[in-house]
């Protein structure tokens, strides 16, 4: 009898273990007009740190800006620096504040004659309890960034107006027009 060949079956193949992790979306709530700021505490050119607690009791203005020295952060800045008496006479502080070294805010300040603090968020945690840490794009390429974003704080430490995705032109002047309403 001829020998009829059998296929030896391969043996089945380990079915292969897709370990998935996912991690949970970090979500992050934006402030919303009326609700109490978030606490934050940094250090700060010309008053040492900036926090709630310090400023509580009188208005103050925190505007977060993506990084020093650069053309519309630079132009921000200095928009703010023209326009102090005005807060000043409003009874307000501004802050500045980016996820630069104090040291590279301390020579921003020098450079253009910045007479009110920038705050050093060099670990993110204020931009992320704002909400300004966000995904950006540019030139088809995404990237993670600060959004340039203005907080109006009353004395009694209530967000009272906020701008998002702030244009420079023209803003401080109406930060000061929302302040004197306030």
């Amino acid at each position: 009898m001829p020998r009829t060949a059998t296929k030896k079956k391969a043996p089945a193949a380990k079915a292969k273990v897709k370990t998935v992790i996912k991690m949970a979306k970090k979500v992050v709530e934006k402030i919303a007009i009326g609700s109490p700021v978030p606490d934050f505490s940094l250090p700060a050119t010309k008053i040492g740190t900036a926090s709630r607690a310090g400023l509580k009791g009188k208005p103050y203005i925190i505007y977060f800006y993506p990084k020093d020295n650069t053309s519309g952060c630079t132009a921000e800045a200095c928009d703010f620096r023209d326009n102090m008496a005005a807060f000043n006479k409003l009874g307000a502080t501004v802050i500045g504040i980016s996820k630069d070294s104090l040291k590279s805010h301390e020579n921003f300040a020098k450079k253009f004659g910045l007479t009110f603090p920038l705050a050093s968020d060099e670990d993110g945690k204020v931009c992320d309890k704002f909400g300004v840490w966000i995904k950006k794009s540019m030139y088809g390429r995404s990237y993670m960034g600060i959004e340039r974003a203005t907080f109006l704080v009353d004395a009694k430490g209530i967000v009272r107006a906020i701008w998002h995705k702030v244009s420079v032109t023209g803003h401080v002047g109406e930060v000061k027009k929302a302040l004197a309403e306030c």
